[in-house]
């Protein structure tokens, strides 16, 4: 179990805290919901959490295979739904820093595909996802 502290500090910001770490972050509305748009918003974190775990997942499984991924990017663009205010679809472009016809792509791509923020999203949630090879 991880735990993490959220602080309000008004004004609709928060500070968070991961307890094992002591690493923080903020968050603040967005200017489309009365925010100052001064930080990452709530629904911004589940995008980026999104791609942070299918880029981890990748990187594990390409340790073991002694495969480089170095200067890979994942891209994710949140769009949201009016009524009710939720995530309406996480557009997701992963750019891998090797040739289209890679041995170990499909593998990686697997790897992707089973990270665990991705089977914790509702699946109301859209979440095209394009590949990029471009080594």
């Amino acid at each position: 179990m991880v735990k993490t502290k959220t602080t309000y500090e008004g004004g609709l910001h928060c500070s968070m805290v991961h307890e094992p770490s002591g690493a923080t972050l903020s968050t603040d509305a967005p200017v489309a919901n009365n925010g100052k748009g001064e930080s990452f918003s709530p629904t911004d974190l589940v995008g980026a959490a999104l791609a942070g775990c299918m880029s981890t997942i990748m990187g594990i499984v390409a340790e073991r295979k002694g495969i480089n991924l170095e200067g890979m990017t994942v891209e994710v663009a949140k769009h949201m739904n009016a009524d009710p205010r939720r995530i309406g679809k996480l557009e997701v472009v992963i750019t891998v820093p090797l040739p289209s016809d890679y041995p170990d792509r499909k593998l990686l791509e697997q790897a992707a595909l089973s990270c665990p923020v991705k089977h914790s999203l509702h699946p109301d949630i859209e979440i095209p996802i394009t590949w990029k090879w471009v080594g």
